[in-house]
């Protein structure tokens, strides 16, 4: 059975689709470096909230997205300038 070349076509642009997406999941030789315990850093960064649980749920979002969150209870945003740059729909910061 023989394979026409439209057939080809389509697979390769799945392919570069596929990549392009992100679909294929997350690189498994990532660096140790680069890999963050988002809940731990979290849970930490969100220890004096007045509304923990929506606070460690932004927080996690911004952790998973930009792999770092920043030291300390509020502030120190410029050590994570991923994190400072998230918003919402609204404009407001998304990270806390």
């Amino acid at each position: 059975m023989a394979i026409s070349k439209s057939t080809v076509v389509v697979v390769i642009l799945c392919f570069i689709l596929i990549q392009e997406l992100g679909i294929y999941g997350e690189d498994p030789h990532m660096d140790a470096a680069k890999k963050i315990d988002c809940g731990g850093k979290c849970n930490s960064r969100c220890s004096k909230a007045r509304r923990q649980k929506m606070c460690i749920r932004a927080c996690n979002s911004c952790c998973k997205k930009c792999r770092c969150v920043p030291p300390g209870t509020s502030g120190n945003r410029d050590l994570c300038p991923c994190y400072a740059r998230l918003t919402t729909h609204g404009g407001k910061l998304k990270c806390p």
